[in-house]
């Protein structure tokens, strides 16, 4: 097994999104990195929600998309998810919900109503990835998936638990159907933990550490901080030296043009205009209270 060598440490920086700072590890101008294809964005936010909290000012309130898939992997806390298609789902600490815009929809994410009244913590990573030009007018998809629901496999030494929600990793295989080619898988690591993740051939990748402190492929990788690789090993050597937990993907290239402006992310400039019209004219339907 070789190590692929780490192209990238991407530190990021700080945004602001809906009521929340978040970080956004990638796109990242200060290094130099536009997007991991086919991984175009990666937010991780973290907050206490006080009890009773407004809920008009906690979480994102109802925004469109088109041409990719919104994904919030949930660490701490949970998610209301609303969308103009219908769905109403509220997903908890170690689950994921996977949209798929499609041709375009309209969604929310808050905080789920206990926790507007009980107050607590919210952790959650959200990233978009992106969509084949040839499936992005698909209908819309809402894919829901508890972390009972999600296939977990152990290290050998007990120290680490891998939970795979899409693709296939370490023989277990993710149950979210994706519109290309995309292994996704959450980590939580105790100190001392290591552990080999397989990479096929040709796919890019990249692990974000969201906290504690990892070795990996021979190079120390903070908390808070995107590596990125290059396509010269079959997978990616970890070794925890704390406590850490951490997002896995990898996913096999589009080689396609990206055009991402707002919420949008299409091939051309002339498709986000009409992504836009579309949006304003209602074409991508509306939340039903």
């Amino acid at each position: 097994m070789k190590s692929r060598t780490i192209t990238h440490l991407l530190t990021g920086k700080e945004v602001p999104v809906g009521d929340m700072s978040v970080h956004q590890a990638f796109p990242s101008s200060r290094e130099g990195v536009r997007f991991i294809d086919p991984f175009i964005l990666l937010h991780h936010g973290k907050t206490h929600i006080p009890k009773n909290t407004d809920f008009a000012h906690a979480g994102v309130g109802a925004h469109p998309h088109r041409g990719f898939s919104p994904v919030s992997f949930i660490f701490e806390g949970g998610v209301h998810h609303r969308d103009s298609r219908g769905n109403d789902s509220t997903i908890y600490a170690g689950g994921v919900q996977w949209m798929n815009a499609g041709s375009g929809i309209v969604h929310e994410e808050r905080p789920p109503a206990d926790i507007f009244a009980n107050g607590g913590e919210q952790e959650l990573i959200q990233m978009w990835v992106n969509t084949p030009q040839a499936h992005k007018k698909d209908d819309p998809a809402y894919f829901p998936l508890s972390k009972e629901e999600t296939p977990r496999v152990m290290s050998g030494d007990g120290l680490i638990e891998v939970y795979v929600q899409s693709g296939e990793l370490l023989g277990a295989h993710g149950p979210i159907p994706t519109s290309s080619p995309v292994n996704s898988a959450t980590l939580y690591l105790k100190s001392g933990g290591k552990i080999f993740l397989p990479i096929p051939d040709g796919y890019n990748a990249f692990i974000y550490v969201l906290s504690g402190k990892l070795k990996v492929s021979d190079q120390i990788v903070e908390s808070r901080i995107a590596a990125t690789f290059e396509n010269d090993g079959n997978g990616i050597s970890i070794e925890a030296l704390a406590d850490s937990k951490a997002l896995f993907m990898s996913g096999k290239p589009l080689n396609e043009p990206v055009v991402a402006q707002g919420n949008f992310v299409m091939n051309t400039e002339g498709e986000i205009k009409q992504a836009w019209m579309d949006y304003q004219m209602g074409k991508m339907g509306e939340i039903v209270e």
